[in-house]
């Protein structure tokens, strides 16, 4: 589609174009040198909003906006996901989309403060090229499908140059950043933490730096790291961030959720057994820190791990020897440990349900990750992440927060933290989706689709309280049942359908926990 050329000034372009030539040479933080560059973007072209996006790999990731939502800093575009996008990459030149084009936007629900139209009609693109390679694209959306027809292509062919020359900054800036080999560890962390089947460690906030910083410190070392904070806040993720950045990075990281397993079963996991060992032990196999051996091992709720457990390990951990379940012989491993746990350790220690020693071995680095409560708008950005996996797994052209959403999440305290907020987008998804009789290409999730509610776990046991005058009618035997499957249910509702958790509040142990639920049929 031809652009018509109705040219700017030479003094409004220079005007425009001065203070970005200046920028050149002035210590910037990357965030800031993109914003100046949307912001002239903006004053010389007439866009309701634009974008600048780094390709990595074939996803495009967005670095800055301007005129978008918030959370679609968060969102992830699959190349391949995205014609459009995948159409402005094959092209040199700039790129204008016809208003009637049957290719779906990006960016339809996304233009801040529209309430009433919300599909993009006049879309332009262009690629970004560095060292004569696609770096990622700057885009320009209005709601107008006239808006660009008064577009000077020379004009924005002179701003693209320039745009170049600022992406080339920055990453000549990052490259020699990076140079120290503790820099080139920390940049990536950034680049490669948590991307375990394309789920990244997202957000900009201080408390989400600051543990980027010192995944990238400790990556760089062998030192065993003990992962604490509450259910739900991505412990995992950090664990494969430290692998993924450390010199073991080429090995395995071998994991267990030493909660998943019965007590009979961990040493086996953990340590491997020959055969004959016990009942069902028809071969020789290799256990967990075998299978790690030159790489990491990651040990998820370390907290539930038996007293003679945790002696075992300690021998491991002391001098890398271990035996086999019935086996006389010794092997010896190389493998660094990665713990992690949403219990208060130094209080199991003064229980006696963990041993001192073990104690002091797992936490010699200690890293707390913060609870989702305390990263403010960052909960934005992972929600137009999990927005952009919905919208993918659903069908769906656009998938977005209407503001009254976007107000909800930011005042919602997350007992759950980031689990629940995925849980949360996928559930609102569905629900909102299933109640349209035809499928929508824009579907807005509202403060009502969330169905947020801040209640306590006071509130919550009192709900539960609430239905123990109905119990009477019955017999004591139903009586009793449905008393517990109430208890457990709820139970198990406030700490996010942990069951370590659930028995701990329960004061119970958890085989016993998990018996009772087989008889009560939730399990």
């Amino acid at each position: 589609m031809t652009l018509k050329e109705v040219k700017l000034t030479p003094k409004s372009l220079l005007d425009a174009l001065i203070p970005l030539v200046q920028d050149l040479s002035r210590e910037l933080s990357d965030l800031e040198r993109y914003r100046r560059l949307l912001q002239s973007m903006r004053t010389l072209f007439p866009a309701d909003a634009t974008a600048l996006l780094r390709l990595e790999g074939e996803t495009l990731v967005p670095l800055a906006i301007d005129g978008l939502s918030s959370d679609t800093l968060g969102r992830r575009f699959r190349v391949a996901e995205h014609p459009r996008f995948a159409q402005l990459l094959a092209r040199p030149t700039p790129t204008r989309f016809a208003s009637d084009s049957n290719l779906p936007d990006p960016y339809d629900g996304l233009v801040q403060g529209i309430s009433g139209q919300l599909e993009v009609h006049d879309c332009l693109g262009c690629p970004l090229l560095i060292g004569g390679r696609p770096w990622g694209l700057l885009t320009l959306d209005a709601l107008d499908p006239a808006r660009f027809d008064s577009i000077d292509m020379a004009s924005l062919e002179a701003f693209l140059s320039l745009a170049a020359a600022t992406v080339s900054v920055a990453e000549r800036i990052e490259f020699l950043a990076r140079i120290g080999e503790e820099e080139r560890r920390r940049a990536d962390a950034y680049r490669q933490a948590g991307d375990q089947n394309h789920r990244t460690m997202i957000g900009r906030s201080k408390q989400h730096k600051r543990l980027m910083d010192e995944i990238a410190v400790v990556a760089g070392s062998d030192l065993t790291v003990l992962i604490t904070g509450e259910t739900g806040v991505g412990k995992e993720l950090v664990a494969n961030a430290i692998h993924a950045s450390s010199a073991r990075a080429n090995k395995a990281l071998i994991s267990l959720n030493c909660a998943a397993l019965p007590d009979t079963l961990v040493e086996s996991e953990l340590f491997g057994h020959v055969r004959g060992a016990f009942s069902g032990a028809a071969s020789d196999r290799r256990g967990k820190f075998e299978l790690a051996d030159g790489g990491t091992i990651f040990l998820d709720e370390v907290g539930e791990l038996s007293l003679t457990v945790q002696a075992k390990l300690l021998r491991v951990l002391q001098n890398g020897q271990l035996q086999r379940i019935g086996s006389d012989s010794e092997h010896n491993v190389d493998v660094r440990l990665i713990a992690a746990t949403n219990r208060d350790l130094a209080e199991e220690v003064r229980a006696g349900r963990l041993r001192a020693d073990f104690y002091h071995r797992l936490s010699v680095y200690p890293l707390h990750v913060p609870p989702l409560r305390e990263r403010g708008r960052d909960v934005l950005m992972l929600a137009g992440n999990f927005l952009e996996e919905n919208r993918s797994r659903l069908g769906l052209s656009s998938l977005r927060l209407a503001s009254d959403a976007q107000t909800a999440l930011l005042e919602y305290g997350w007992p759950g933290n980031v689990r629940e907020l995925e849980h949360l987008i996928g559930r609102s998804s569905l629900k909102a989706l299933s109640a349209h009789s035809e499928r929508p290409r824009i579907l807005t999730l509202t403060a009502k689709d969330l169905s947020l509610d801040d209640g306590s776990p006071d509130e919550a046991v009192e709900s539960s309280n609430a239905t123990l005058p109905e119990l009477a009618d019955k017999d004591f035997r139903s009586s009793v049942t449905s008393f517990e499957r109430t208890l457990v249910i709820n139970t198990l509702a406030r700490h996010n359908q942990n069951w370590a958790s659930a028995a701990r509040a329960l004061n119970m142990d958890r085989a016993n926990l998990n018996r009772l639920a087989k008889r009560l049929g939730l399990k």
